[in-house]
Order: structure tokens, then C-alpha cells, then sequence
């Protein structure tokens, strides 16, 4: 065997045939050796090191990396043209590199054929549904599928954009993953840095239609909503856990609002179809589920469980320990400590504005720290960037349904949304918006007051905190 990933221990742990394992990687020999493999450290597309371990009856090319079987498998063939050659594409293989390996009259493993093979044992039930609605979607995509994100991605949205991209790619599919706003959250930002995950960053400017065939939504469901994508764009490919505010058009649709992610969605795909996982997405699905299920503490289903159980053994332990323990950006202190100092209480529900915002993300922080005072159980933090007013809410130990109260409040002048427990919402300045920015604080900042607090107010059934009630004594604590 040239090469072994994880296919390739896959094999010679199941097999269990007298394997000679050549592998680049010092840990991988030292792990197959304590498995009782024989295994030798050495490059599997060096020719002498090759030629070395010859001849043989039968060669095995199982790299994760399509590059290295390409020119492994290219050796063996040269230096042994009788034997047997099996070679493992790897899930990026391109084009190019599929048809180097059908010169070599090989016998290829594809992911992309297991999982046709896999697809016929799952045929029946609303799995089974689901599993060939995918596949049909991906057979059907001729040319280049943009995986889009909502804006701002968090670690949900980002470990599944780049698992349907690798999907994608195991059906021979040119697939890319792309996401509008920023990436401000130091976690959000740290997993994307250790994993060398690649997603493509946009601006409207730049988002050209004619460069996609085809478009997938992920954790979220309607263009134009949420994302910087036109309203009229066609959507073929829709995965997202929310509950839909209105009817989503799409090719194919998976919305299951009944587990906590949709990383569990996309683990679930690849346990399915039996596509292996990179160590890259699922650590990055694992995270995604921690975070949305606030470490398996909030609307937690036994699918989330499950899935995570799935991704573990393939995640870097050592990597998400370093995604979790990220320093604080300078930004967002100063806004939690703006939110701290201008919150308003009212019982137990507190909003706080903070004027003008550099990083989104710092709001839903903020949200998170209020919520952590004693005798609080919702929060909305609400800020300025951009010409859009930004909301983050929270709530833990109410009947309150945060996202329905968000959606009511806000929108029908903007957009809002989210669960239970957590949402946010959008609100465009309109005419406000043409105010300058040292004005932000001044009459911009006390209009976005007076229309943030007095919605939210009013849908919670309660006075704005800051007016008296009839004895003539405040109602609620203003801080000052």
C-alpha cells in the first residue's frame, strides 16, 4: 500500500490481509505499527523508495490526497506494469486527475461511485428520500456550484458550506464555498485560520451570476434574506435547520427544524452515503454543533448527539481546543462594556444600544454577557454598521419565544428571525441613513432607541423601562 489515509486503515484493518504499508506521515507508521501493520516511513512517489518495496502482486494507492496517488500510482505502474493496481481518488480529485488514473488501466475507487452503492441500501423512508433527492441534485449541476452561506457566517454555517462542497466534489461536482459580510467573531475567525479552511469572501460588486451554474443555501433558506445574494436568484440546493418564515423555492430542500444544526444535517449526509470525512470538516461540523447547541445544552435532539459521536473520532482534538480558547478583539470589549453601560431594564428584560459597531458579532457577545446578570432572562443588544441597524437577542428560563418575538417586532420594517432562545434581526436606516456618522451619536442614535425599544416593548406586552407608571416612580432600572 502507497499511502494511507484514512480509507487506506479503513482496508487494512478490515481486510486484514499481509499488508506493506509505505506512508510519508511519522505518526500515521507509528499508529499502523501498534495496530500489528507492518508499515515503513517513506515517500510513496519517490521511485526508488518505490522500487525498494517491490515487486508486488497486487498495489493498494490510498493517500487522502489525489496529487500523491496520482503520481504514486503513476510509479507503481512503471515499475511494476504486471501487478494489480487499486487506486483511491481522494474526495478533490479533479477531472484531470481521474482520467491520468484511467490511463493506467487501474481500478479506481471513486467516493462519488460508493455513493451510488450505498444510496440502494437507504432507498426506503424519508432518509432514503432525502439521500436520493441530494444525489439527484448534485447529478443534475453542469458547471461551477457556489455553496452560499448566510452573511457573517458562524461555525454552523461555515463547517457545512465547506461539507456540501466536498459533497459536491466526491460527484465530480466544481464546487466552492462563499460567504458576504465579515468573519469578526475571534472564534469564527480562529477555526477558519487552524482548519486553512477556504471560503470565499464577496461583496456585491464582485458576485457575478454568470459565474454559477448552480446555488446552495446553507443554515439559511430564501436569497436576498440573511445574505447578499438578488431576491430573484434561482436556488438549487436548500439545507438549513431553522424553521422557514415563509415557502422556500428550491430543487432540493432538507429543512429540519427538529435538531440543534445544520452541521448535524451534513454529518448525517456523509455517515449515509459513507463518504469519508476530513480531520478539516469534521472538526469544523463538531464545532458548528457545540456552538449552536451551546456545548449540547440548548434545543439539543439525539440526532445532534449522534452526529457528533459520527465526527469525533475523525476531529483534531488538538486544533479545537485552540478554536475554543481565541483572545477578545479589543471591538468587542468596547462593546460589551457599551452595553453594560447603556442597558435598560425592565423586570427581567433588558435592551442596550451601542451606537455604531465595527464587527456584528460583538452584539451577540454582548447579548450573552447581559444575559449572564442576576434576575435577567432575555437581552437585545442593537448597533449601527453600514446603514443597518443590527440586533442580537437572548433569552434562557422564559416563556418568551425569542424568535417569534423578534420576527413580530421587526419584520415588517426589516428582517428578523431565529430560535427560541436566540435570534437577530436586520433594520435598514432608510432616509436615517444619510445622517453622518459623528451625527451617530446624537439624533440617529436616540431615533433607533425610541424605534428598537418601543416595538420590542410592545410586543412583550410591556412599557418602554424609562416610563413612569401611574404612582409616578419608575417602572424599571435605566442605567446610567
Amino acid at each position: 500500500m502507497l499511502g494511507c489515509g484514512q480509507v487506506g486503515r479503513e482496508v487494512v484493518q478490515v481486510v486484514g490481509a499481509p499488508w506493506l504499508v509505505v506512508e510519508s506521515e511519522p505518526e500515521r507508521v507509528e499508529i499502523l505499527r501498534e495496530a500489528g501493520i507492518d508499515a515503513e516511513l517513506g515517500d510513496p512517489t519517490d521511485p526508488e523508495v518505490v522500487r525498494t518495496h517491490g515487486p508486488a502482486e497486487v498495489i493498494f494507492v490510498a493517500s487522502d490526497d489525489p496529487e500523491t496517488n496520482r503520481s504514486a500510482a503513476t510509479i507503481a505502474h512503471e515499475e511494476f506494469p504486471a501487478a494489480t493496481l487499486i487506486v483511491y481518488t481522494g474526495l478533490d480529485a479533479d477531472s484531470a486527475t481521474r482520467s491520468a488514473l484511467e490511463d493506467l488501466d487501474a481500478r479506481i475507487v471513486d467516493p462519488g461511485a460508493a455513493i451510488a452503492s450505498s444510496l440502494l441500501q437507504n432507498l426506503e423512508g424519508s432518509v432514503g428520500e432525502r439521500l436520493s433527492g441530494l444525489i439527484r441534485a448534485l447529478r443534475s449541476v453542469d458547471g461551477h456550484l457556489g455553496v452560499f452561506t448566510h452573511d457573517n457566517p458562524d461555525p454552523d454555517a461555515i463547517g457545512s458550506a465547506i461539507a456540501l462542497r466536498d459533497l459536491a466534489r466526491a460527484r465530480g461536482v466544481d464546487a466552492d464555498a462563499y460567504f458576504f459580510g465579515q468573519i469578526t467573531h475571534q472564534e469564527n475567525r480562529a477555526m477558519v485560520n487552524l482548519l486553512d479552511i477556504q471560503i470565499e469572501n464577496l461583496d456585491t460588486d464582485e458576485y457575478d451570476p454568470d459565474e454559477f451554474d448552480a446555488i446552495a443555501l446553507v443554515d439559511h433558506s430564501r436569497p436576498g434574506v440573511n445574505d447578499q445574494l438578488p431576491l430573484d436568484t434561482a436556488v438549487d440546493i436548500v439545507i438549513d435547520h431553522h424553521p422557514p418564515r415563509e415557502a422556500v423555492d428550491a430543487g432540493f430542500i432538507d429543512l429540519r427544524s427538529d435538531v440543534g444544526a445544520t452541521s448535524t444535517l451534513m454529518a448525517d449526509y456523509f455517515r449515509q452515503l459513507d463518504i469519508p470525512v476530513t480531520p478539516q470538516v469534521a472538526t469544523a461540523l463538531l464545532f458548528g454543533i457545540r456552538v449552536d447547541t451551546k456545548d449540547f445544552g440548548r434545543e439539543i435532539t439525539e440526532a445532534d448527539f449522534q452526529a457528533a459521536a459520527f465526527l469525533l473520532p475523525f476531529a483534531d482534538d488538538v486544533v479545537l481546543e485552540r478554536i475554543e480558547s481565541p483572545s477578545i478583539s479589543g471591538a468587542t470589549l468596547d462593546t460589551i462594556a457599551e452595553a453594560i453601560r447603556n442597558r435598560i431594564q425592565h423586570n427581567s428584560v433588558v435592551l442596550s444600544g451601542v451606537g455604531s459597531i465595527a464587527q456584528r458579532d460583538s452584539l451577540a457577545q454582548a447579548a450573552d454577557h447581559l444575559l449572564g446578570m442576576e434576575g435577567v432572562t432575555t437581552t437585545v443588544v442593537y448597533g449601527i454598521k453600514d446603514g443597518t441597524v443590527y440586533a442580537s437577542a437572548r433569552t434562557r428560563g422564559s416563556d418568551l419565544d425569542i424568535g417569534e418575538t423578534m420576527r413580530e417586532a421587526f419584520d415588517r420594517i426589516g428582517s428578523a428571525g431565529g430560535h427560541t432562545d436566540m435570534a437577530g434581526a436586520q433594520i435598514p436606516l432608510g432616509i436615517l441613513g444619510d445622517i453622518h456618522d459623528d451625527e451617530i451619536d446624537g439624533q440617529l442614535e436616540s431615533v433607533v432607541e425610541d424605534v428598537i425599544t418601543n416595538r420590542f416593548f410592545e410586543v412583550v406586552g410591556l412599557q418602554r423601562a424609562f416610563e413612569p407608571n401611574e404612582s409616578g416612580s419608575d417602572q424599571g432600572t435605566t442605567a446610567e
